[in-house]
């Protein structure tokens, strides 16, 4: 009797363990959902600064070490080459002409925090659907999408209204205008037209004021007080913008407080990377995401004493070096606070490095190894591959290295898959989650198309064909480089999209990127066996695409993209807009 019990007690136990042995792959994904994120984003990187692609003359021993412990994207895709549209579509995994936030015109950024257009606040970013997810989310350092829409204070393209709870940073961007001892650099052609239109009618008004003094010319008074005046109005038109464009732009918010009007840029970098600690610190007992918008490698290149000087590629090199020593005092913290495990960190840059940056004949800008071009460029593979490192210890397979089309929009997915979510369905969404490829579960990636926009105009499509694993790519469009073989843009200072800084090639550029990454060598179109069938198939796809788009309005428009003085941002009465609020806390 007892053995029978026990026999039957086996018969129920033996199917019960070995139902729960079966199910534990399934209960796994459980308990490695919810990680914390570390995204660290930085600013105009080349793909060639690294060391782990290839740079020998930067060190940067922590981002390499990330790759050594994770996984390294060779051929990672920023969706726009410049700014502001690259981030839009990092922080809502869509192409950016999708939301408005690509341009069409020559403003392909947003050029003031006063201005009107922004990140739409119907757009739905990764951070928003992780606050539903039960996560804190912050935004340490640049944000660049817009502030205000109506009002100084309505906040409509805020980092708060897009899913972030915590905000310090800049606004808008690092541009020399920040540094007193820079040159002016935003819309510098344009300052110049404006300074010489006014210099012109001052000169006139004042030979028109002389000549009715000595008698040579009979012109009324109240001609000449009319012609003063509109020399008066016209230089204080643009004067109140252009010439505060230091006070304007360049000021420091933590959340919707202005914290340093114009900023400190001496202490800058000490300000975001002890933001950045303490937001790990606070947040370490509940599931967090902070995103790290990095300053660096964006000219001025602001640089903290002790690294100046240090590497061995000048002041750019210094710069990058000192972002590599805040990533690994940002890793010490994580492995401190015993987080590693449980912490997925990513890093990438938001374009290619910016060849045409230079102070006489010091390279200022970044380089971006064997590919064709750089910043603003958007089909050469120099202004839009960019270095891509995934790290999450014990569930990621360590130095692992995966030559697939992968695009930054493919961050928003796979946050969002991790944090439990659901990417929207009511919108086109073009990243793909990155976690199969990761985790090796697949070989190949799920981009077949890749489509390169230089504003509003495609400029380059990219195929992945999947039956061969070629990676080809047509060119519709290339940037006219100014001298002819230089390889950038140097007498225009960036590259157009249109008009006639660009050529427009038909039939297209046709390049075989598996076996000519550098673009070198265009598979003629009379020769190549396959080049018809290439192009039919990306005509295709093409067409395909532009179905899905619809209209929508333009973020970048130029009515938005001026300066209007009832959206600045100011921390006293305007237009007395001055403050320093960290020296209180100092």
């Amino acid at each position: 009797m007892i053995w029978q019990l026990t026999s039957h007690r086996s018969a129920l136990v033996t199917p019960l363990i070995f139902g729960l042995l079966l199910q534990a792959p399934r209960t796994q994904p459980s308990t490695i959902t919810q990680p914390n994120f570390v995204l660290l984003l930085a600013d105009d990187l080349g793909i060639g600064d690294v060391g782990c692609y290839g740079n020998d003359t930067i060190r940067t021993p922590n981002i390499d070490g990330l790759a050594e412990e994770g996984v390294k994207l060779t051929q990672h895709i920023a969706a726009a080459p410049l700014c502001t549209p690259s981030r839009a579509a990092f922080l809502t995994g869509r192409y950016p002409l999708r939301s408005g936030m690509d341009a069409v015109n020559d403003y392909r950024v947003i050029f003031w925090n006063a201005g009107s257009g922004g990140l739409p606040p119907n757009e739905t970013t990764f951070a928003k659907i992780l606050q539903h997810q039960g996560y804190t989310t912050g935004l340490i350092g640049k944000w660049h999408q817009g502030v205000n829409c109506e009002s100084r204070n309505d906040h409509c393209h805020h980092p708060l209204k897009h899913g972030f709870d915590y905000f310090y940073g800049m606004p808008f961007t690092l541009i020399s205008d920040c540094e007193p001892t820079e040159p002016p650099e935003m819309d510098r052609a344009f300052r110049r037209k404006l300074w010489l239109s006014t210099q012109v009618i001052g000169l006139i008004t004042l030979t028109a004021v002389l000549g009715r003094l000595t008698g040579l010319i009979s012109v009324h008074w109240k001609t000449l007080t009319c012609l003063a005046g509109f020399s008066l109005l016209f230089f204080i038109s643009w004067f109140s913008s252009y010439g505060f464009v230091r006070h304007w732009n360049c000021i420091m918010m933590r959340n919707h407080e202005i914290t340093e009007q114009p900023m400190v840029t001496e202490r800058t970098t000490s300000l975001i990377l002890r933001e950045s600690i303490s937001f790990i610190e606070r947040n370490k007992h509940k599931p967090f995401l902070l995103f790290l918008s990095f300053l660096h490698s964006h000219t001025p290149l602001l640089t903290t004493e002790k690294f100046l000087g240090k590497s061995r590629h000048g002041l750019y090199g210094d710069n990058v070096e000192e972002m590599d020593w805040m990533v690994g005092r940002l890793l010490d913290v994580i492995d401190k606070e015993d987080l590693k495990n449980t912490t997925f960190i990513y890093f990438a840059s938001d374009h290619g490095g910016f060849l045409e940056a230079h102070r006489g004949n010091s390279q200022l800008g970044g380089w971006n190894g064997m590919y064709k071009g750089g910043k603003g460029m958007g089909g050469w593979e120099g202004g839009i591959r960019v270095p891509g490192i995934v790290r999450w210890p014990g569930v990621l397979p360590a130095g692992t290295v995966i030559d697939e089309p992968t695009s930054l929009m493919d961050i928003y997915p796979t946050v969002v898959q991790l944090a439990g979510g659901a990417v929207p369905q009511d919108r086109v969404t073009d990243g793909h989650t990155l976690l199969p490829l990761l985790q090796g579960t697949e070989q190949h990636s799920r981009h077949e198309f890749l489509f390169h926009y230089c504003g509003v105009f495609l400029h380059a499509v990219r195929w992945h064909q999947k039956d061969s694993g070629t990676v080809w790519k047509a060119h519709y469009a290339t940037p006219v480089f100014q001298p002819e073989a230089s390889g950038a843009c140097f007498r225009r200072g960036i590259c157009p999209c249109f008009g006639d800084g660009v050529t427009h090639h038909d039939p297209p550029l046709l390049f075989n990127l598996s076996q000519d990454p550098s673009e070198a060598n265009p598979l003629p179109a009379d020769t190549e066996p396959l080049f018809d069938t290439v192009m039919r198939r990306i005509r295709r796809a093409v067409e395909e695409h532009r179905r899905t788009l619809t209209p929508v309005p333009q973020q970048l428009s130029p009515y938005n993209n001026i300066w209007k003085p009832w959206l600045q941002p100011c921390c006293g009465t305007f237009p007395f807009c001055w403050c320093h609020e960290e020296n209180n806390k100092a």
